[in-house]
């Protein structure tokens, strides 16, 4: 199976979490209805505007095929960060079992990341 390229997986990467942060600004059913209901609608609105800014900084660094250290950090770190929250409070029964399809995505976002070929500043 081919290897992704850094890039490809920044622009993947990008792609889900700026529509998957935009989704409550959207349609608030439409993101109940896959997450389950929430008490602290502002909560989740902070999140999907932390998660939409992270994710256009990744497409644009994807599509200007430039990245950098600490840009592959965030990336590497917001997925490791949301797939620890996704997990741990599925377990606590605090967030819906749909979660874990995200965690598992960001699993494999971490992955793509750890092994995608090419240089920094010619493949991002």
């Amino acid at each position: 199976m081919p290897v992704p390229t850094q890039r490809a997986v920044l622009l993947a990467q990008g792609g889900y979490y700026v529509a998957s942060g935009v989704l409550p600004f959207v349609s608030r059913s439409a993101f109940e209805a896959v997450t389950g209901p929430k008490r602290e609608w502002w909560l989740v609105q902070t999140v999907g505007a932390l998660v939409t800014v992270i994710g256009s900084a990744l497409l644009v660094t994807g599509a200007r095929r430039r990245s950098s250290p600490e840009l592959v950090g965030i990336a590497a770190g917001s997925a490791a960060a949301l797939a620890v929250i996704d997990v741990v409070y599925v377990a606590k029964r605090r967030i819906a079992p749909s979660y874990l399809l995200d965690a598992a995505i960001q699993v494999a976002l971490l992955g793509g990341l750890a092994t995608g070929s090419g240089h920094r500043n010619e493949d991002a």
